[in-house]
């Protein structure tokens, strides 16, 4: 688990504000779910056999017998509020943005935490794949908005429950002669759930792969259409992808359409940055109508690392101060914590170092943060209710009443060029 420090979190902030004004665009309205859920919710909806519910997810026994987990996902949350809340009944399709912390018990890996987040983007109640493009569009979109370059996406199609038999048999044929030589997560997949073996990550389950029968090749015509359709769309909007015929995901939900994107330098699935698909029996899983859904999930800690692997250049959002509140004495102090609030009522970004009581070492520091203006309030100004204001370039300084500083300071500040600074507010010194 990690921290997200000062100097990250404007990579964050760039991230998520470019997500929920991208999702609101599209359509997506914004829900959150809880990050402790019932177990049986994960079990049903990713499925026992998976490696996330069998070793990975984090659970707890409450005194009254519950048995919970925290969430190593975010879509079974997203789909068990729509059924408890009666979003069926409304105009379909429904469409969530969320995003949120998750939590998985893995062996930590690059851009891998046990607590990591996630944004998810689905869209329950439609089958056409139109949707299925929608939600790749969006993620994709995303991704540039926020300036990541060389992105691909991997697709392919699994197709759903007509075509599962035959492709299942035909990838137990395939293994059954090379059992001994799979690792031994994948000799029980091998017998559990054998789709999964295409997903592993150890070197000779990944050389055995290779020439392992595809997905394709064992699609019916509604599969084949479907995914057909979603290539022309692709190719329609210009959308760099690679048709990756032996990707699955990791969760027994995905039916038909899976994707990944990944930055284009990077080879192997542990880079995806984003990644989802289609989920059309997930719903009905879980207890609700057989309903058809498609969604789509971005890894925020892995996009994060990618932009400054890339080096995308990030504004800080919190603005500039051109003003700096000097003060000294304990009433010097309580009339400067009102002011500060009336010029964040005005829009006026104002620094201050209040813990120091040495106006030149204040004035150093307004120096070095690049402020125009320095508002300084002593013993005398505290009593005469009146500051001296000070242009720090010139040097020119005059006393100003206090009940008409807000007003002088915006007509300063619209005269002066606005300073360089020399250092930022968060690595103030002396």
């Amino acid at each position: 688990m990690n921290d997200v420090l000062p100097g990250v979190s404007k990579y964050w902030e760039k991230f998520l504000k470019t997500s929920k004004e991208m999702a609101a665009y599209y359509g997506f309205e914004t829900i959150g779910t809880p990050i402790l859920e019932s177990a049986e919710l994960f079990k049903k909806g990713i499925g026992g056999a998976t490696d996330i519910v069998e070793h990975e997810m984090y659970t707890l026994k409450t005194n009254g017998g519950d048995f919970l987990a925290l969430r190593p996902e975010l879509t079974a949350g997203a789909v068990r509020a729509y059924i408890e809340n009666g979003f069926f009944s409304q105009p379909q399709p429904v469409k969530f943005f969320h995003w949120g912390p998750v939590f998985r018990h893995e062996s930590p890996q690059a851009g891998r935490y046990r607590q990591f987040h996630q944004a998810d983007f689905d869209v329950i109640g439609e089958g056409d794949a139109v949707v299925d493009v929608q939600v790749i569009q969006l993620i994709y979109a995303i991704l540039c908005e926020i300036g990541l370059k060389n992105l691909t996406i991997r697709i392919n199609s699994i197709g759903d429950k007509s075509c599962w038999n035959r492709y299942r048999d035909e990838i137990k044929m395939y293994y059954r002669s090379k059992v001994n030589r799979l690792c031994r997560n994948c000799k029980k997949r091998f017998k559990e759930n054998p789709l999964r073996l295409l997903d592993c990550k150890e070197v000779e389950c990944v050389a055995l792969k290779d020439s392992a029968p595809n997905s394709i090749d064992y699609l019916d015509k509604a599969c084949h259409d479907h995914f057909k359709l979603i290539l022309e769309f692709l190719d329609e909007l210009g959308l760099p992808y690679i048709l990756d015929s032996y990707l699955v995901r990791g969760l027994d939900y995905y039916t038909r359409t899976v994707f990944e994107i990944v930055p284009e330098e990077a080879t192997g699935s542990q880079i995806a940055i984003a990644s989802g698909g289609r989920y059309d029996y997930l719903v009905g899983n879980l207890g609700g109508k057989p309903t058809p859904a498609m969604g789509g999930s971005i890894g925020i800690e892995r996009v994060v690392n990618e932009m400054r692997r890339q080096e995308v250049k990030v504004a800080s959002l919190k603005p500039k101060a051109r003003v700096f509140l000097a003060q000294l004495g304990d009433l010097a102090k309580k009339k400067s914590l009102k002011l500060f609030t009336e010029f964040r009522k005005n829009n006026i970004h104002v620094s201050e170092s209040f813990g120091r009581d040495s106006i030149k070492a204040q004035l150093r520091i307004a120096d070095r943060l690049g402020t125009d203006l320095a508002l300084i309030m002593g013993q005398k100004e505290a009593l005469d209710n009146t500051l001296i204001l000070r242009e720090m370039q010139s040097g020119v300084q005059e006393t100003i009443p206090l009940e008409k500083i807000i007003d002088e300071v915006k007509k300063r500040l619209k005269k002066i060029t606005p300073r360089v600074p020399l250092l930022t507010e968060n690595n103030q010194s002396d």
